[in-house]
């Protein structure tokens, strides 16, 4: 009798590199930066739900969110700022789950998402566990990003993003509000890609 390939479920995903990545016990060797490029540049943030001919992609949030971090804490050492630039990056496997999905789906997800940040952490030279002072700095941004995102992006009126999204103390600096002009897919991957070599030389090195 042939095999019944329903009874175990695929978990892993083939990414373009030709790695396969598994989600259950995912591997930093399975980890390719190119795939993490590759995917957040196709990922689309608030679902697509933005104004412009280009979805805005996480990678052109992340690289959104690192700037403003940098901008509130210039002196960051590379290692904080390559970890900022990676928050999402589970994301190029998982999606961008929607907040008000994320609420009705529970917290089921989060054990997989910290699985995923761990390892691409490990494969990068970075500690599996971002440190709690580092997290709350790069929540902080990503709180920042996604409320000028909101207003720009999203169709939210500035009241109704400083409810959900709290108002930045302070505006956005004007070389910044390039970063929320969506870009094409490949340019998003392309500066995702420069940005993280960038870090990871000045990490390394």
């Amino acid at each position: 009798m042939p095999p019944d390939h329903r009874a175990s479920p695929r978990a892993w995903q083939r990414m373009l590199s030709g790695r396969r990545l598994d989600l259950i016990d995912p591997s930093p060797l399975d980890v390719e930066i190119d795939d993490i490029a590759h995917g957040l540049a196709r990922v689309a943030r608030w679902n697509g739900q933005t104004v412009g001919d280009h979805a805005f992609s996480v990678a052109q949030h992340c690289l959104f969110v690192e700037q403003i971090a940098l901008a509130r804490r210039s002196g960051a050492p590379p290692r904080d700022r390559l970890a900022t630039l990676l928050h999402d990056a589970p994301e190029y496997v998982i999606g961008d789950m929607i907040s008000p999905f994320k609420a009705i789906v529970g917290g089921d997800y989060r054990p997989v998402e910290e699985r995923l940040l761990a390892a691409i952490h490990l494969r990068f030279g970075l500690p599996a566990n971002v440190p709690k002072t580092l997290m709350v700095s790069i929540k902080k941004a990503d709180r920042i990003a996604a409320y000028w995102e909101a207003v720009h992006l999203a169709g939210f009126d500035e009241p109704e993003a400083a409810k959900y999204f709290r108002r930045p103390h302070r505006p956005l600096p004007g070389k910044l509000k390039a970063l929320l002009n969506p870009w094409p897919a490949k340019k998003a991957e392309t500066a995702y890609m420069k940005r993280f070599m960038a870090l990871a030389k000045a990490f390394s090195g």
